[in-house]
């Protein structure tokens, strides 16, 4: 009865860590809408705003190591649920541009703590048969709070101020993961032996064979540095490639941009209602959801290398296919900023802060029956893109591109007029329309690679870090990693405009394309099977292995 218990704290604990996230990844795009009137906010205090989340984070994988090393996986989940509710209070309660970048600051230090802390954990606390499971319902978590967040996005659009009713309402989440964690046993990080690991609760679901073996061949917890990541001791030099290596295949085979397409591949396969862009999240966000689902289902059976590479193939094939045919049925581009200039501005289409290029109007217009306004009073283009894709897509959370809310307000502002800026070629010349196989094919593909990305790198990446590391310096290592995962993502999101500039939409999605090939390369070489095998035992496998 109390492992039945822990085991369902466990995935409480797991779940609401990732609702939470991505419920904070999502919420800004409806709240930004009213913001930016609100507040008279220009484009770069859209700007500001937006990375302030990132901010946080950064901080939070520079700090969030040595907190969640020294103190506890357990405590450190406790202190980031506190602080995230202190933000949300800031956020909720928040009469000046200053306070809300100080909450949203507040809110990404606590998330980051969060995700990492989680993951550790709930790999900690569970049976080697369940950790594959357990540690991928975090990934599902993320899927169904965007999907969430979206959905208050739209019920709160018209309400005024309906942004603190979408800041406020993390609370719940916050406080339920909260108590969860109450109820768990405290997570030990310095122990002697497996016997006493195992007597205090670390590992209560632990089968009786593996209790068996740990008393034959009692387990030494080991101290160290942050200096030995780079060392040759106990092999961790090697380990520190394997997690450095999939945090930045992971973002170079370039999944924060794909999703920045949706909304115009949708436009393009004849979805120009005014339900269309509605159609592109939710559409995608199922995709998403059932992928994610597969990936907990198969984690412990087929294993992470397998998944991992075969999901590595799929994002391989599937952007070259959009490169290749991107070639003969090339997409517009849109890189301007107008920030509303006052609360009388009309908000039409306003780009998603989470949806990099792609505001409906900019991609293909809509019909004259729908009344559409082309106005695009969008937040920040050029570094709110980047960076909110670089938040967006940390830690493998792909963002759906979100329209029900854009929808409702354009609706709300059709009267008002606007004008449409772009820098690509005349809409009225998209060829799209002329390419209806090649637009199903680039549909078709594009979902393939969120499915692929969803199975694959997105919940074996962080399933993989926590398992690779000695409990001693797991959550330094993991943080340390995860700050690479920023980082690349920050360059790839910073750089992708200027490089399409340069080489072209085709070729940068070429690239991508070998990116994947060398990743599944990668992989196949460095990446250990851990499936099945308790912590101790990996540890035990990375340390005799040269």
């Amino acid at each position: 009865g109390r492992a039945l218990l822990v085991l369902l704290l466990s995935a409480t604990v797991s779940l609401l860590g990732g609702l939470i996230f991505g419920y904070e990844l999502g919420i800004i795009s409806g709240a930004l809408l009213q913001l930016q009137t609100d507040f008279e906010l220009s484009c770069f205090k859209q700007e500001v705003l937006v990375s302030a989340v990132l901010i946080g984070a950064l901080l939070a994988s520079l700090a969030g190591g040595i907190l969640i090393d020294r103190h506890g996986r357990r405590r450190a989940i406790l202190v980031s649920s506190l602080v995230l509710l202190v933000g949300s209070l800031i956020l909720t309660l928040a009469r000046s541009f200053t306070v809300l970048v100080v909450g949203r600051t507040t809110v990404g230090f606590a998330i980051s703590v969060s995700s990492m802390a989680c993951c550790i954990y709930v790999s900690e606390m569970v049976a080697a048969h369940q950790r594959g499971l357990l540690v991928s319902l975090y990934e599902a978590g993320i899927t169904v709070g965007i999907l969430l967040s979206y959905a208050l996005n739209y019920i709160f659009a018209d309400l005024e101020e309906g942004w603190r009713y979408m800041f406020g309402l993390a609370i719940a989440p916050t406080a339920m993961q909260f108590l969860s964690i109450l109820f768990l046993p405290v997570n030990p990080v310095k122990l002697s032996s497996w016997d006493s690991d195992c007597q205090k609760g670390l590992i209560p679901l632990q089968d009786r064979e593996d209790r068996a073996a740990a008393k034959r061949e009692p387990y030494q917890e080991k101290h160290y540095s942050f200096l030995d990541l780079f060392r040759t001791r106990d092999n961790m030099r090697r380990r520190t490639l394997v997690g450095l290596g999939l945090v930045l295949f992971q973002q170079f085979t370039g999944q924060p941009n794909v999703l920045g397409y949706a909304s115009k591949i949708f436009h393009s396969v004849g979805f120009q209602s005014n339900s269309s862009a509605i159609l592109a999240s939710v559409g995608l966000g199922a995709v998403k959801v059932v992928a994610t689902l597969v990936a907990m289902a198969l984690a412990d059976k087929a294993g992470r290398r397998v998944l991992l590479m075969a999901g590595c193939v799929v994002m391989a094939i599937s952007v070259t296919t959009i490169g290749l045919s991107s070639r003969m049925a090339p997409l517009a581009m849109a890189r301007d900023c107008n920030a509303a200039t006052g609360p009388n501005a009309s908000h039409g289409l306003t780009q998603h802060p989470l949806t990099p290029l792609l505001p409906q109007s900019a991609v293909s217009p809509i019909p004259p029956a729908s009344g559409a306004v082309k106005n695009r009073a969008g937040p920040g283009f050029a570094a709110t893109r980047s960076l909110t894709k670089v938040f967006a897509s940390t830690q493998s959370k792909e963002v759906v591109p979100d329209s029900s809310l854009t929808q409702k307000r354009f609706l709300v502002g059709q009267s008002k007029k606007g004008v449409l800026e772009s820098t690509g070629p005349p809409l009225s010349a998209a060829p799209w329309a002329q390419h209806t196989v090649l637009n199903w094919i680039t549909l078709l593909s594009m979902m393939a690679f969120v499915s692929a990305f969803s199975i694959g790198f997105g919940p074996m990446t962080w399933l993989v870090l926590s398992e690779i590391y000695p409990a001693g310096i797991r959550g330094r290592a993991f943080a340390f990693c995860n700050s690479f995962n920023w980082a690349a993502n920050l360059l790839i999101s910073l750089s992708f405009l200027d490089l399409i500039d340069a080489i072209g939409f085709s070729w940068m999605f070429l690239l991508y394309g070998l990116m994947g090939v060398m990743a599944v390369a990668f992989i196949y070489l460095f990446v250990p099977e851990t499936k099945g095998q308790s912590l101790e035992e990996i540890d035990q496998q990375f340390s005799r292995k040269r």
